[in-house]
């Protein structure tokens, strides 16, 4: 029971994280059509800027871990929405009108670009930031026990936050009515007065901060990555995604929690060494049952 439970709590955390990267390729996918299969490479850029911005803040003196961790969180979040920025405007803007077959080469081009030149200016060998957080609260279950670590209780607060705070901005604001009406009919807002370029570059920069929000959590809780991190994350989010429903924001929340827990739950009950297999064979069963998603509806051809 203890091991269930623990699994359960380590699925939360997971899936929560696997949630706001799923956000990134299900807004993009609602708004232009198209996945951004560079998201996972963006991510990893964020890992990056997170152990440079701590080692920057120590640098400077600061020992405050609340200081330290929203400067970090500030600093990756505001840079990696730059690198969203400029992928949308290099990668994506130039090729809106060309097949689909076109944007997704440039999509894999960009991909390829970031992780070859974070290998080649920082180096191919795994880097690490420090443990910053400490410490665990236990509770008894039956002979054994339940351990949630205050990293993982960090993560879960920030990452329901940061879905909180998008959910409100989506739902309640101008801009997210904006972005609403330009996944509706992309067409018919631009008539509207809508400028739709600068809605679907806000909607790149919002999924690049999203991803930065989970490259700051996970980096500080795993201390450890590389510059390949972002591709097997990056296909477990798109996993997320489609499974609640791609162009679904709250199915790619849904869908992450529901994949983090399931993997937990294997790689405890079954088997970690196949927990990777589990998750791609999660998404291939999942495209031939139901493709459209838990939440997602499904496509109508425009004549």
């Amino acid at each position: 029971m203890d091991i269930v439970l623990q699994q359960l709590v380590n699925g939360l955390t997971l899936g929560s994280v696997y949630g706001l990267i799923a956000i990134g390729y299900t807004m993009v996918y609602g708004i232009i059509g198209m996945i951004n299969f560079a998201h996972g490479d963006v991510y990893m850029v964020s890992a990056y800027i997170t152990a440079i911005a701590i080692a920057l803040l120590t640098f400077f003196g600061i020992e405050s871990f609340p200081i330290i961790i929203i400067g970090t969180l500030f600093l990756t979040v505001a840079v990696t929405g730059a690198y969203g920025w400029v992928i949308e405007r290099v990668a994506y803007r130039p090729l809106r009108n060309s097949s689909r077959l076109s944007v997704l080469i440039s999509a894999i081009g960009m991909s390829l670009i970031l992780q070859n030149y974070v290998q080649l200016s920082q180096g191919a060998n795994q880097q690490g930031v420090p443990t910053l957080l400490t410490g665990a609260i236990r509770f008894s279950v039956g002979d054994g026990f339940v351990q949630i670590t205050y990293m993982k209780l960090l993560i879960l607060l920030i990452s329901l936050l940061g879905m909180g705070v998008l959910t409100y901005v989506i739902q309640k604001t101008k801009l997210g009515r904006m972005c609403r009406a330009t996944q509706q009919d992309r067409k018919m807002a631009s008539i509207l007065g809508i400028d739709t370029d600068k809605v679907i570059s806000t909607v790149f920069v919002i999924g690049a901060m999203m991803a930065a929000l989970a490259g700051v959590l996970i980096t500080l809780d795993y201390g450890a990555f590389d510059f390949y991190v972002g591709f097997i994350i990056g296909i477990k989010a798109f996993t997320a995604a489609v499974l609640g429903g791609i162009g679904s924001l709250p199915g790619a929340m849904l869908g992450g929690l529901i994949l983090g827990l399931s993997e937990a739950l294997f790689a405890g009950l079954i088997s970690s060494d196949y927990k990777d297999v589990f998750s791609f064979s999660l998404l291939v069963l999942i495209l031939i049952i139901r493709p459209s998603g838990l939440l997602g509806k499904p496509e109508v051809e425009k004549v």
